[in-house]
């Protein structure tokens, strides 16, 4: 069996402190952040343990893990892993990136986020392209702020042409964008109008709880990130009996992680086996 698996702890502090986050701006002590670390490499042993089976892993942080040395060497030791697929982080690349040389570079991807409020285009362009000199697949991309147009402008101009660089869009503020900002995201990023709607999910079908899970520091198994009730435990005997074919309880998805794995939008045929990093079908950046 192969199960994509979208994992996260309980960090919940970052570097930056973005206003659209509502995680961003706190604080963890040093026994807290102790037990984000407990956690995830027990969450590695056990993957480890389970040799049966193949795993692609999504790290979803509620903060930047690649400033703790313990998801640097985590991703080390993962991507060395024979049952390992594809393992993938999103991040904000403020971290040194000399430890991705320590990893298998083909199984290896960041999804990589650019804050024009909290770092300059050109220290995260220079991030980008270290990436991009030690062969390491990624995406940038940027949440859409009309405010940051110049920004994603050059950003797009300065980047190598096969890094894909996407655009979140502020669903709340869409109403309120003209037709050239829209217009302007969707020529940076055709992808965009994919990420504009409420998609109806409820009474769908959907890989999540089938051939993706939501895993949390405590090894709890959700469908996804959007369905709080649990469905099992990975920590416990035969949590394999946990997934199967289950139906949407959500009235709509709008989150990419979300509704990249409802089955109706096909979306898995835009992304292919890069889906997890966000990396489209005809971008060149797979170094494998």
């Amino acid at each position: 069996m192969h199960l994509s698996i979208l994992y996260r702890g309980s960090l919940i502090s970052c570097n930056y402190g973005c206003e659209y986050c509502p995680f961003a701006k706190k604080q963890q002590s040093a026994r807290e952040l102790s037990q984000d670390e407990r956690e995830l490499n027990k969450f590695i042993n056990h993957i480890e343990t389970n040799q049966q089976h193949s795993f692609s892993i999504l790290f979803t942080p509620w903060g930047e893990a690649l400033i703790h040395p313990w998801y640097q060497q985590g991703l080390i030791r993962l991507t060395n892993l024979p049952n390992i697929e594809k393992v993938a982080i999103q991040t904000n690349l403020s971290c040194k990136l000399n430890w991705v040389e320590n990893c298998d570079k083909d199984k290896l991807a960041l999804w990589a986020t650019f804050h024009p409020e909290w770092v300059s285009r050109d220290r995260y362009l220079t991030q980008c392209l270290e990436l991009h000199r030690r062969n390491i697949s990624f995406s940038a991309g940027v949440v859409g702020f009309p405010r940051h147009k110049e920004e994603i402008a050059a950003l797009r101009q300065e980047l190598p042409s096969d890094v894909y660089l996407w655009i979140n869009a502020v669903k709340k503020e869409l109403p309120n964008m003209s037709r050239a900002d829209l217009d302007f995201f969707a020529e940076i990023d055709p992808l965009f109008p994919i990420n504009t709607h409420h998609y109806p999910s409820r009474d769908r079908s959907c890989q999540a709880g089938k051939s993706v899970i939501a895993v949390d520091g405590e090894g709890n198994i959700r469908r996804c990130h959007f369905i709080r009730q649990p469905i099992g435990n990975i920590y416990d005997d035969n949590w394999e009996d946990a997934l199967g074919d289950r139906l949407c309880t959500n009235e709509t998805c709008h989150c990419h992680i979300g509704y990249v794995h409802l089955d109706y939008l096909e979306l898995d045929k835009v992304y292919g086996d890069r889906i997890l990093e966000r990396i489209p079908v005809g971008i060149n950046n797979n170094y494998s």
